[in-house]
């Protein structure tokens, strides 16, 4: 096995907009802080702090024949990570409205119009030997999911704020090996349901919780707790890519989970002190 990663799942261009205060829902003016525009995508993060460990990471994302398109593939290979992209028409865009403390409301600007095609031969290849793949939340991973099982692969995703019944996300997790949260949709105590996940075949859960850290419930339900590492943070966009990136990789590198966890922690604080996805992009986009 070698120590190559396949990730699938979205990469986009997007517009920040940083603001002290998310908007009421009521007509109003409100002045910016400031904004810029870089990559997104929960894959693209993931795929940049893999690349930046030193890690083999090929990114299959579905891009347009754009001028998005076209600064999302020059960024990502200029920051080291083997793009594998799929033809998506138009390029997912997003108008990102962002307080410093992690405050966000996503505007989905474009997102790629649906493949009516198999799985990429190339994808389903990189799968076969794949040190862990990675599947985000997304119509393309959803159509690699039993490719991805027959390949015999560790599984990982990230389910975000996932509130316990989308329909959506339930072939993800019912097909990962390793799956990674926040707490923000289940409104309580994320436990149960990240113990119901190790019941069901998980052997790894992590559900981050911002400035608090992350708690982990491995495959003998062991519960594991991380602090969050200190850090002055100047934007908050990509640490939770971070943090299970940096998990993976110490896991691939032979870590337990409290040492994985910690390197997790590490890597997300990196992530924070930048205005893009991860400072290998400062170079890359300024």
């Amino acid at each position: 096995m070698t120590d190559h990663v396949l990730i699938a799942g979205p990469a986009s261009w997007n517009r920040i907009v940083e603001l002290d205060r998310l908007p009421e829902p009521v007509p109003h003016m409100q002045f910016a802080l400031g904004d810029w525009e870089t990559i997104g995508g929960t894959s693209a993060g993931k795929a940049l702090s893999l690349a930046s460990l030193g890690r083999l990471v090929t990114l299959h994302a579905l891009l347009g024949g754009d001028v998005e398109g076209d600064r999302v593939r020059d960024a990502l290979t200029a920051a080291g990570v083997d793009l594998l992209v799929g033809d998506g028409v138009t390029t997912e865009r997003h108008l990102n409205l962002m307080t410093r403390d992690g405050g966000r409301v996503s505007l989905y600007l474009a997102t790629p119009q649906p493949r009516d095609e198999p799985p990429s031969p190339e994808a389903i290849a990189a799968m076969s030997d794949a040190a862990a793949i990675v599947l985000d939340l997304a119509p393309l991973s959803v159509d690699l999911i039993p490719a991805a099982r027959a390949a015999g692969r560790p599984i990982w995703t990230d389910i975000h704020d996932y509130d316990g019944t989308a329909e959506f996300h339930r072939p993800f997790i019912e097909s990962a090996d390793a799956i990674f949260m926040n707490a923000d949709g289940l409104g309580g105590d994320p436990l149960p349901f990240m113990e119901r996940c190790i019941a069901g075949g998980a052997s790894l859960v992590v559900c981050t919780l911002g400035a608090e850290g992350a708690v982990a419930v491995d495959a003998r339900m062991q519960r594991h707790r991380v602090l969050a590492e200190p850090v002055e943070v100047l934007d908050t966009n990509g640490a939770g890519d971070a943090f299970m990136a940096g998990v993976l990789d110490a896991t691939l590198a032979g870590a337990d989970v409290p040492d994985a966890l910690r390197a997790g922690a590490r890597h997300a604080a990196s992530v924070l002190t930048t205005r893009h996805l991860h400072p290998s992009l400062d170079a890359v986009l300024g």
